[in-house]
């Protein structure tokens, strides 16, 4: 079969295909990111090029994304584009991921009254607690979930004579409260030369498995000062790393990327079809595996540690992304009743999943409560410690979905709703991730707008933040209506009307680097108040399913990305969140790590969150018939009964 070469600018990366390979497919051979929020059906014109020499154009599917203005200039779409040429394309800066916003650490929290068990806080003085920087209780020092212990074994005589591994767990019942163990045959193998080369004293590395110790490695010598273990967040978005040590509990580093299985779709939902479909499943699982391997080898080099000196690991993510980890098949997650695999996960080995740390480290993944609400959702409630404290709260991470968990000490209720991609950019027109060159922040006064971009580059479209800034900013001054509509008796310069409808221009084309004006549309307004809209039902649904009000909620905890870059006030006022007093909302950024790092340090912790993942009542919102009702009044600004935002002043 013939071949051709592709070249992709602007990094200059060159790659050999076979004829008939997708530009899509080209681009991941070649380590280039392209956006395609479809996973490469062909429906959302997010992964567009530019032809820049070579014969390649445009098919049906993805006339309908160009203008024919685009369409001279060679933009065609790179998953229904397939190669027949040499090419040399630009990847425009609308379909690149560039110094993306990733948020890597907690943030300070209110303290209520009382005492954290689990953390040994106490909070009868109005301080504020770094999640990302807990003291240590002694419990946790000294029960990790995997612990380093030296011995110091006497040597074998005619008297006593029982074998090498009898005379270490002998060691181990005289240092530990665990009497049973067990031993993995790699360790077993190695262990006579072990002992014996180093005078008998060693370090045993133990963890603790179906109720017996497992001891996964004997090194020689004395090596407790050396124990590190990482937590991991594997979000649909980002993952993140951090390494700890895990002898002092201090976060050596952490790193974020961009998760690489959004090649294969931005959402969930499209991942599974193309795992399911399509795809394969091992496309998903070693492209997670890729990112956990790169960031951990790019911490353990900074920190002067081996890879091999990394005994643990525990990992939060959402249902879906536990799966593809685990390479187990999601198929059913998608499908009505909706039904996981697992819920809760077994222990595993690093090897088994080709992570390279220690071969015998043990890899633990945080417990799912439903298809939709995971391990990272049960993280964000150790991390804020939800489950610890009499009084109600409210956890609520926004993306693509919406998870929302209410309740204390005795009982947690919690859904999840399909929000849309509109607040990380998807399905608007101008819309895009927190990358440099999203606006991110918005002010529309006297005619005038005033907008802030990340990195302070040249505007390339708009993230969720923005977005929301932007439905405030219009309602405020009028210019939209409750409805969302523009209003088009206004003379107003940057309004107009063409073949997509109502337009409000944010940047003109000078101000861009596009060298295009970035617009807001009716459609891209509309988009939003629905996913808006879905977010603030679920809440509604889940606080009427249990009989409470909003005000009777002592704190709401916001967590992941998009929750840390919100204007309180101006989310509530479009109707995102419930107007509550805003001192009693707070961003907790990326719970799941820390609720993951909480959990690797202490097996009490990491028990707990099985206990709290089974101690959720999941509401299924699409079998839950008020749902649709309230879906359907939230999708006003802020909301068709205004008695619900007394404050909002629109």
């Amino acid at each position: 079969m013939s071949t051709y070469k592709v070249t992709f600018l602007p990094d200059n990366k060159t790659v050999t295909v076979e004829a008939g390979t997708t530009l899509l497919k080209a681009a991941e051979n070649a380590d280039v990111y392209i956006n395609s929020l479809c996973g490469g059906e062909g429906l959302c014109g997010e992964c567009r090029l530019q032809i820049i020499s070579g014969n390649a154009k445009a098919d049906k599917i993805a006339i309908g994304f160009f203008s024919s203005n685009e369409i001279k200039d060679g933009f065609v779409l790179a998953c229904q584009t397939k190669v027949n040429d040499n090419l040399e394309v630009m990847v425009p800066a609308r379909s690149r991921i560039e110094m993306e916003k990733i948020i890597t650490e907690g943030v300070q929290v209110p303290a209520p009254s009382g005492t954290s068990p689990e953390i040994g806080i106490n909070y009868s003085e109005p301080t504020h607690v770094n999640l990302h920087k807990l003291p240590r209780d002694p419990a946790l020092v000294d029960h990790p979930l995997v612990m380093k212990v030296f011995l110091e074994l006497t040597e074998p005589t005619l008297t006593d004579n029982i074998s090498d591994i009898d005379r270490v767990i002998r060691e181990l019942r005289r240092k530990l409260t665990q009497q049973d163990y067990e031993i993995t045959l790699d360790c077993l193998r190695h262990l006579a030369d072990t002992l014996r080369n180093n005078n008998w004293q060693v370090t045993a590395i133990v963890a603790k498995h179906n109720g017996l110790g497992r001891v996964l490695e004997i090194e020689g010598g004395d090596t407790t000062d050396r124990h590190y273990g990482i937590a991991v967040d594997v979000g649909t978005t980002t993952v993140v790393v951090q390494l700890v040590d895990i002898t002092t509990g201090k976060v050596l580093g952490v790193e974020g990327n961009h998760n690489l299985q959004a090649r294969y779709g931005e959402d969930v939902i499209s991942r599974m079809v193309f795992a399911c479909g399509r795809g394969s499943l091992d496309a998903l699982h070693q492209a997670v595996i890729t990112n956990i391997n790169s960031l951990t080898k790019v911490l353990a080099k900074e920190a002067g540690i081996e890879l091999h000196e990394i005994n643990c690991m525990v990992v939060a993510g959402n249902t879906v992304m536990s799966h593809f980890l685990l390479g187990l098949p999601p198929c059913s997650i998608r499908l009505e009743p909706y039904v996981p695999t697992a819920m809760v996960y077994p222990q595993i080995l690093a090897a088994e999943i080709g992570i390279q740390i220690s071969p015998d480290a043990i890899v633990e993944v945080l417990p799912s409560v439903s298809s939709y609400v995971g391990g990272d959702i049960v993280a964000g409630v150790l991390a804020c410690g939800l489950a610890d404290r009499p009084e109600i709260s409210c956890l609520i991470d926004v993306g693509t979905n919406g998870e929302i968990v209410v309740g204390n000490h005795e009982w947690m209720v919690c859904c999840s709703a399909s929000a849309g991609p509109a607040f990380e950019g998807g399905g608007m027109k101008w819309g895009m991730r927190a990358t440099k060159g999203a606006i991110e922040k918005v002010v529309i006064a006297d005619g005038k707008v005033e907008y802030n971009t990340i990195a302070n580059a040249k505007p390339r479209g708009i993230c969720g933040s923005g977005l929301i800034d932007i439905i405030y900013e219009l309602r405020r001054n009028a210019i939209i209506g409750p409805d969302g509509r523009f209003d088009l008796s206004l003379k107003e310069r940057r309004l107009f009307t063409d073949a997509e409808g109502p337009q409000y221009i944010l940047a003109f084309p000078e101000e861009t680097e596009t060298g295009q004006a970035i617009t807001i549309t009716e459609t891209d307004i509309a988009n939003l108040i629905k996913s808006k809209g879905a977010v603030f039902a679920a809440i509604k649904s889940l606080m009427d399913y249990i009989g409470l009000k909003f005000e009777q909620l002592q704190a709401i905890y916001l967590a992941g990305g998009f929750g840390s870059s919100l204007r309180i006030e101006k989310a509530i006022a479009i109707g995102l969140l419930p107007d509550v007093d805003k001192s009693r909302i707070h961003f907790i950024g990326n719970s799941s790590v820390i609720g993951a790092r909480m959990s690797l340090l202490s097996t009490a912790v990491f028990q707990k969150s099985i206990g709290i993942s089974r101690k959720m009542t999941n509401i299924e919102l699409s079998a839950y018939p008020p749902f649709m009702n309230e879906f359907i009044a939230a999708l006003f600004l802020p909301h068709t009964d205004k008695k619900l935002f007394p404050n909002v002043k629109l």
